[in-house]
């Protein structure tokens, strides 16, 4: 074996070839069939070559071990491997997620930031990535109509919410933050039955408790409820419950509803409660002319979340925070003395180091692939494509309508890019509506599902609405990216029909 000084002396000694890892790298990334994204390819291209998990693990060597010598050229096989059996997100016909096709602007505001491998804790260490994150934070307190505000990113929705809940329940009782929630009588959040299940796990996390995260009721169209909202805060008052926070939901997961922002915020402001918008799906509207009245209201919010991540085209994953509170009190809720980080007697202007905001440490730049976006297009131009996107999905709804002898809408008229619809197989048009004919009903997207993922033409999800006792049925999401052509819906309905006939019901 070996001695390790000679292990060191051979990798400093190769170091620099190793670099060369990254010349067949980009030669993989330039291949059209890394990304799939060219509409003119798309009949030809697999979304993914689906394997079970056992026959994927065959395939590929996953194996860990503590000597491996593998030369550049094995390690760009194992590269072109993962790319084929992986997901192409930015197929055209990949609409799984409420995230699709990734703008070239992002990707290539990814790249730089992974190569240049910085933390967004302070300016001295990402100095211009610092700067970017402020003016994007600034730029979208504007949009929501905040006219001092403050913000963050986040790693993700379920992250940003939370940074919601903290927040509220720092202003409400600023001493949990040093002394704990001993002895407090339960402070209580409020959420629609159909809001994300983000805000219960914060319930867990925080040490609020599931049981105290309230569902409300919704209506048809997945709207919050407001006088259920008023009675159940009435009820948690009258059990000795301390409520402090509502959550509006901007763009429900599935059926992409907005609820009632000024009416959320009246009964918030009755009761003195904190009121959030998780605009993590709906907030791409903020760019939007058309649509921009979805979320009417929103300056009213004390705090934000917002993904554009998804619907935009932004790689993920990129999530902000904003909240109109004056005073730095997401610094006062979130710092610590942390005296190796946040000197305050540095060389420059530390108000720049952001890192007393978050509740991470080390945290991905993850502003720049958005603000370099923005840079390339200008915000008006994603406002046209989230406007495309929305109509593109009422036009959906009218080419299902031509088809109702074998398409069902969940909503006549949805609000947002979600698109909600049951497929009937031939074997069941016709036939009486009884409960068993909807069991049955049920079953079929799920198996369409399986069909579509051997195939690899197409990528739909489908989802039940537990809520309205609702069974399985496409959740069909448009996107800013693909740009779509009305006649790539025709496509998708033709192959889930093609797609529907062979399975059995």
């Amino acid at each position: 074996a070996m001695d390790r000084s000679e292990v060191v002396d051979g990798i400093r000694e190769g170091l620099m070839d190793d670099w060369n890892v990254l010349e067949n790298v980009f030669k993989l990334l330039q291949r059209e069939e890394t990304f799939c994204a060219d509409p003119q390819k798309w009949d030809k291209q697999k979304i993914v070559p689906f394997l079970q998990p056992d026959k994927l693990k065959e395939l590929i060597n996953l194996r860990i071990r503590e000597s491996e010598k593998c030369s550049l050229a094995e390690i760009e096989e194992l590269c072109q491997q993962v790319i084929h059996y992986s997901v192409k997100t930015s197929h055209g016909r990949f609409h799984n997620q409420l995230f699709g096709q990734l703008d070239p602007f992002g990707l290539a505001g990814s790249l730089i930031t992974e190569a240049m491998n910085g933390s967004s804790y302070t300016y001295e260490v990402a100095p211009v990535f610092s700067l970017i994150e402020t003016e994007l934070i600034s730029t979208v307190c504007q949009w929501a109509g905040y006219a001092k505000g403050d913000g963050i990113l986040s790693p993700g929705g379920s992250m940003s919410n939370m940074y919601g809940i903290v927040l509220a329940r720092y202003k409400i009782a600023p001493s949990v933050k040093t002394s704990g929630m001993f002895g407090m009588q339960p402070l209580v959040l409020f959420t629609s039955d159909q809001s994300h299940y983000s805000f219960s796990k914060a319930a867990n996390w925080l040490g609020l408790g599931c049981n105290n995260c309230v569902s409300v009721r919704t209506n048809k169209q997945g709207q919050m409820l407001l006088d259920d909202l008023e009675a159940k805060i009435l009820e948690v008052k009258a059990q000795g419950g301390q409520p402090f926070f509502v959550n509006c939901t901007a763009g429900t997961t599935v059926l992409g509803a907005f609820d009632d922002i000024n009416g959320a915020a009246d009964v918030a402001e009755r009761h003195g409660l904190w009121l959030h918008v998780d605009a993590c799906l709906g907030g791409a509207v903020l760019m939007s002319k058309k649509y921009r009245s979805l979320v009417a209201g929103l300056e009213r919010a004390h705090s934000v979340a917002w993904n554009p991540h998804k619907t935009v085209g932004v790689p993920m994953q990129c999530s902000i925070f904003i909240t109109r509170e004056p005073d730095r009190l997401l610094e006062q809720c979130n710092s610590t003395d942390a005296h190796y980080l946040f000197q305050q007697d540095k060389f420059y202007d530390v108000s720049y180091d952001t890192g007393n905001k978050s509740v991470q440490c080390g945290r991905k730049i993850d502003a720049f692939k958005f603000w370099l976006m923005l840079k390339a297009r200008g915000y008006g131009k994603y406002g046209a494509l989230v406007d495309h996107a929305i109509d593109m999905s009422r036009l959906l709804e009218d080419k299902l309508r031509l088809r109702s002898d074998r398409y069902r809408l969940v909503l006549e008229q949805h609000e947002y890019s979600n698109v909600c619809f049951w497929y009937i197989p031939k074997a069941m048009r016709g036939q009486k509506e009884t409960p068993e004919w909807w069991d049955r009903l049920s079953a079929v997207a799920p198996k369409i599902k399986e069909q579509m993922a051997y195939s690899g033409t197409l990528m739909i999800g489908y989802s039940p609405l537990k809520a309205h006792n609702l069974g399985n049925f496409f959740r069909m999401v448009l996107t800013c990216f693909p740009v779509l052509k009305q006649e790539e819906l025709d496509f998708i309905l033709d192959e889930i029909e093609r797609l529907g006939e062979k399975i059995e019901v």
